[in-house]
């Protein structure tokens, strides 16, 4: 009988520009809340991902969110950085080049300034392997109804995600789906017979974020690099 794995495939690190999760710290949550598979997809960058494989004693894929023309897409199983800037159906062209595997982040949340235009969806839609399907940030819970309708109406998979750049995100909302031989063909047929465990976050986890960014931009914070940190318990 097949392992069960317990798989979140969006998340950041400090490497992105609005979280100030360390890689270790990112690491240590996810052996506390069970995670097994993870994707690591920090803004414009691997660097972070390829750490979290370093430190992490379970399945990381290497991902990353990239800033297209159009506004952001998921690229995952990556072996090489994607530039940021770049047309959409680019992007997703050079995701595949890689053998890796693209991902239409948060398609539908109106609050997101980075999300993909309309007129970027047709043209990428048939380069899409996976619609997340519910992301816990998404604060109207529409816009994931929507993406869920989307999946079906492309016919591609569907992916519930934390899209946590805090600690206290991590394993709240996975997929529990069959252990899978680590390939990006063999993760999209474990994907298919994944089971969604989804709960949305506080809408307040975006006042974090903004100051994350902030503080970042105007005060030249350092990268955090200790697994400590504080802890918060988000019902």
């Amino acid at each position: 009988m097949r392992r069960i794995v317990k798989a979140d495939l969006h998340m950041h690190t400090s490497f992105s520009p609005d979280s100030l999760m360390p890689p270790a710290r990112l690491v240590q949550r996810c052996v506390a809340t069970g995670m097994t598979c993870i994707a690591v997809t920090d803004h414009n960058t691997l660097r972070g991902a390829l750490e979290v494989r370093r430190l992490a004693p379970f399945t990381v894929i290497v991902g990353e969110e990239i800033k297209t023309s159009a506004g952001e897409l998921v690229g995952l199983f990556l072996r090489e950085e994607i530039p940021k800037g770049l047309s959409p159906v680019e992007t997703t062209q050079r995701v595949h080049r890689q053998g890796g595997l693209v991902a239409l982040p948060h398609p539908f949340d109106r609050l997101r300034r980075s999300v993909m235009t309309a007129q970027g969806r047709e043209e990428v839609r048939p380069y899409v392997d996976i619609v997340e399907v519910f992301n816990a940030r998404n604060t109207l819970q529409g816009a994931n109804r929507r993406a869920a309708a989307l999946a079906q109406e492309w016919g591609v998979l569907g992916s519930a995600v934390s899209d946590a750049h805090t600690p206290w995100e991590l394993g709240r909302t996975y997929m529990e789906l069959p252990e899978f031989d680590g390939t990006a063909g063999g993760f999209k047929d474990a994907l298919a017979q994944a089971h969604l465990v989804t709960r949305p976050i506080t809408p307040l986890i975006h006042v974090v974020t903004t100051l994350t960014k902030l503080r970042k931009r105007l005060l030249g914070a350092k990268l955090p690099t200790s697994a400590e940190g504080p802890e918060l318990e988000i019902r």
